[in-house]
């Protein structure tokens, strides 16, 4: 039985927690601060693996530092290579070809509006449509240990296991005693290039027992994206030249290449149709190598693992250094070590798996989860931290997206005889729309490009970002401009329409809180825009924003949405959407006594065990925005099922779901508006921190940012 308890989490290192407290002004030793939160491992944890990447490639490895015990971790949280360009189609199934999936028609005011929500009587073609394309494990690298009777090592042969994660460098460290030797592996992602760099040394080489062995599956929608049973649909092709080894992977319909370069003398040995061995050919106790991943052939020299540790070392030092910090050393509150652990940890995780030119799926570049593909309502939660942490830049990456699915977006708002843009739901980088029950009929995603093109702007105030985001802006808010429905005395959202707290009836539900907020602020910051822009302003958008239904209240609180049957009584589980008003968004239109009583009823009453991870950090943005700092904190460290953050620093949901990045994004968040302040917070240091018993100590958090969401 693999315990828990042999994954400690390196608490040392320097500054106190319950000491006395450093001045505020104290210049933030983030060297210090970063690394004694270092992840360290003295036993396998199935549920916390380690990665290393650098936003658009990321590889997850055991604790001997690559994928050698990859069965352990499958049902838990899966090691797998994973890029932003990597995904894989199954063939659609001859039966179907030339099949379209037939539409559920919803009443809407009048008129009959198609969404893919239902599948009866064409459950495959539905079921085919989501799951592809998804997103695929690129090859499984691990090392290959043999006992002195040649039988391969099982876990319990691994003794003295030393793994630590150096964050301030992003390499891994890994050490373990293996047939009486010590080993030790060296692993990090080169930070431009989708290129894993391995140095190894042990004795075990010189005498045959460690080698490497590199694997390629089949593709897969599930957790793990990779299917070993299926050798006869797809093919690897190898070309090996002096010190190299060039993998041509050829799917169906779907390709692309591996480049292994080593650095120390190798054989190359063709062990299965997919399985290959690097040993060394000298009596040597060193072996290096670095293995690239791209969807053409790679053609150039490969740089040497050396390079790579120092380029490594050199990026994640910058990354670091610059941007925001938060440190709470110094802090009576017991609980201040934990949130600086994840508040670290969050960033770095971000960073490798957030931080590329597509939008996150929810579990990243770790596993699958809805087969790989995007939520396009959880990209706030992932990347919008990126800007109030002074590192724009890594948001920016992957709103280009946008751009290149415009035709996409444009073609599902018009087929359902709306203007613009209608930003899909669950997508894969072609931009489709996925059919789901609930999927398309969520709205909360369509201001959500508004609000980063705002980030921007606000960052950047002038005309190359008002040229850069002016089309989406423009896109967003003429699909948004063109979905109320007007009943002779205001605009009213939905019905159909499922609200951000997804368990209420499309049929039944209109005029939800959080989204009537938003729209009305999505579409007065696009009449700003033109302004900037030397446009005039669009009457329409400014006449919705003032006459959209005022924002339900029944019983003193906000509801979820106008037509809820209860206030909180059965249906108060799910996100608590309505606190969105005035945490994701600073207040305009909302009653503040009403939403701190709508507060202190969500604290008191929710299901918080059926909750998501990023439930938290709103409700800790809420309550900071209204002054209630004491319940910020207890709500970003609730002990509650779906805020727990593992030793890797994951925010854990469920077994299919062991990772999930919107709560690590959302805690970014809501931190740095603790942190740093918003629009109309009051005068003073840290004002969503408690004042008594917490030390907060930040620098680098834009200002000017903050003053003004």
């Amino acid at each position: 039985m693999i315990s828990r308890r042999n994954f400690l989490v390196s608490l040392a290192a320097t500054g106190t927690f319950g000491g006395a407290a450093f001045p505020v002004s104290a210049k933030i030793d983030r060297a210090a601060l970063v690394r004694r939160h270092n992840p360290v491992a003295r036993g396998f944890d199935p549920l916390a693996p380690l990665s290393v990447g650098n936003g658009e490639f990321a590889f997850t490895a055991d604790v001997t530092g690559l994928q050698t015990f990859p069965q352990l971790y499958e049902n838990a949280m899966p090691l797998c290579a994973m890029a932003q360009w990597g995904w894989h189609s199954k063939p659609l199934p001859p039966e179907l070809a030339g099949q379209t999936l037939r539409l559920t028609d919803y009443d809407t005011h009048g008129r009959q509006v198609g969404y893919q929500t239902r599948g009866e009587g064409q459950t495959t073609l539905f079921n085919w449509l989501r799951e592809n394309p998804h997103r695929l494990h690129l090859g499984q690298i691990g090392l290959r240990l043999l006992t002195n009777e040649g039988r391969e090592a099982r876990p319990n042969d691994i003794t003295e296991i030393e793994q630590r994660l150096d964050l301030w460098a992003g390499v891994l460290h890994s050490r373990f005693r293996f047939n009486g030797e010590i080993a030790e592996i060296k692993t990090a992602a080169h930070p431009l290039l989708d290129l894993l760099a391995v140095s190894i040394a042990s004795p075990l080489l010189s005498d045959g027992r460690l080698g490497v062995r590199l694997a390629f599956p089949y593709g897969s929608p599930g957790m793990a994206a990779a299917d070993w049973a299926q050798d006869e649909k797809h093919r690897t092709e190898l070309t090996e030249t002096a010190n190299r080894a060039d993998f041509r992977r050829k799917f169906e319909t779907d390709e692309y290449f591996c480049a292994v370069a080593w650095h120390t003398p190798v054989a190359l040995r063709q062990a299965s149709a997919h399985e290959f061995h690097l040993a060394p050919t000298e009596k040597s106790t060193r072996l290096e190598f670095v293995a690239a991943f791209a969807p053409r052939p790679v053609s150039a020299a490969l740089p040497a693992p050396d390079a790579v540790f120092a380029e490594s070392a050199a990026r994640w030092r910058r990354f670091w250094s610059t941007g925001g910090a938060v440190a709470l050393d110094g802090s009576r509150d017991a609980r201040a070590r934990e949130l600086e652990r994840r508040i670290v940890l969050s960033q770095y995780l971000t960073a490798i798996n957030c931080a590329g030119t597509q939008p996150p799926a929810e579990t990243g570049l770790v596993c699958n989860s809805w087969y790989g593909k995007f939520h396009l309502e959880m990209h706030w939660w992932h990347a919008a931290h990126f800007a109030l942490w002074n590192r724009l830049p890594l948001l920016e990456k992957s709103l280009g997206w946008y751009d290149k699915i415009l035709p996409e977006a444009r073609k599902l708002a018009q087929s359902q005889g709306y203007a613009g843009a209608r930003w899909p739901k669950m997508v894969g980088p072609e931009g489709r729309d996925s059919p789901s029950p609930i999927g398309p009929l969520l709205i909360w995603q369509q201001p959500h490009p508004i609000f980063y093109a705002e980030l921007c702007y606000q960052t950047h105030p002038n005309r190359r970002t008002l040229a850069r985001y002016r089309r989406i802006v423009q896109e967003s808010a003429e699909f948004m401009a063109s979905y109320p429905f007007w009943d002779g005395r205001r605009y009213i959202l939905g019905p159909p329409v499922i609200p951000a707290q997804e368990n209420h009836p499309a049929r039944e539900t209109w005029n939800p809180t959080f989204e009537l907020a938003y729209w009305a602020w999505g579409l007065r910051t696009a009449n700003a825009w033109r302004v900037r822009s030397g446009l005039h302003r669009v009457a329409l958008w400014d006449e919705i924003a003032a006459k959209l239904a005022p924002l339900p209240v029944k019983g003193g609180v906000y509801l979820a949405h106008e037509n809820c049957p209860q206030t909180y009584t059965e249906r108060n589980r799910d996100h608590p959407s309505m606190l969105g008003a005035w945490g994701v968004l600073n207040g305009a239109g909302v009653d503040r006594e009403t939403m701190r009583r709508t507060l202190k009823k969500v604290m008191r009453e929710w299901q918080w065990p059926e909750t998501w991870g990023w439930d938290y950090p709103l409700v800790a943005m809420t309550a900071a925005r209204l002054g209630e700092t004491e319940t910020a904190i207890d709500a970003l460290l609730m002990d509650t099922p779906k805020n727990r953050y593992l030793p890797n620093g994951h925010n854990y949901q469920r077994a299919n779901l062991p990772c999930y990045l919107p709560g690590n994004g959302g805690l970014l968040y809501a931190v740095a508006l603790m942190a740093g302040g918003w629009a109309g917070a009051p005068k003073g240091h840290a004002p969503g921190f408690p004042s008594d018993g917490w030390n907060v100590r930040a620098e680098g958090l834009p200002t000017r940012l903050l003053r003004l969401i």
